[in-house]
């Protein structure tokens, strides 16, 4: 991904709890951290999260993001995150409105939108949440919080999901099909205004 031209990894870490597929922990992130010098961006999919703040963080983490869904202390959360040391995000599913992260903005350094129910890739974009992203980027103003969006992210969708206010993407079928990654980014890159 660092040769294909990714701006950032991003670490799906699911726990078969709070989205059915099970994924890895913070020891394989800290296995794969010396492959990259790239941002390691972590959506911690996992209920809860807080126990484990500081295993991701000391694991290599650049970015970690946690469901407002999972976590009933979420501005407790941010602010842990941001005490390890690192950048911190608020995830939102497909049916979450953009209200739940109104009272805890100061503390975010990305919000993410789930374009797509988490747990699996190669779903289709969710046409409703182009207005949650509208609405999100009215909401953080001039504020410097990322506006990420992951699923259903491909050259079809790129363009109207930059339209409506996110500054990053996440796509993973779109960028791993075929064996040219580099192509497959440039074609995500070449759709956006």
């Amino acid at each position: 991904m660092d040769q294909a031209g990714a701006d950032y990894i991003h670490i799906d870490v699911m726990d078969g709890h709070f989205v059915p597929n099970l994924t890895f922990g913070p020891p394989v992130i800290k296995c794969i951290r010396s492959w990259s010098r790239k941002v390691f961006d972590v959506h911690l999919m996992i209920n809860p999260a807080q126990p484990s703040l500081k295993d991701y963080a000391d694991a290599g983490a650049d970015i970690i993001t946690v469901h407002a869904e999972a976590d009933p202390h979420l501005d407790r959360s941010l602010q842990v995150i941001r005490s390890l040391g690192r950048k911190a995000g608020v995830s939102l599913n497909p049916h979450t409105p953009e209200t739940m992260v109104e009272y805890v903005l100061d503390k975010c350094d990305l919000i993410l939108v789930m374009s797509v129910n988490p747990g699996f890739g190669g779903q289709s974009f969710i046409e409703s949440q182009l207005e949650k992203i509208r609405r999100l980027r009215a909401m953080i103003g001039d504020r410097p919080i990322d506006l990420e969006v992951d699923g259903g992210v491909s050259p079809e969708t790129a363009g109207r999901v930059i339209a409506a206010g996110a500054n990053v993407l996440v796509a993973g079928s779109a960028v791993f099909k075929g064996s040219d990654y580099a192509a497959n980014i440039a074609a995500l890159r070449n759709d956006t205004p």
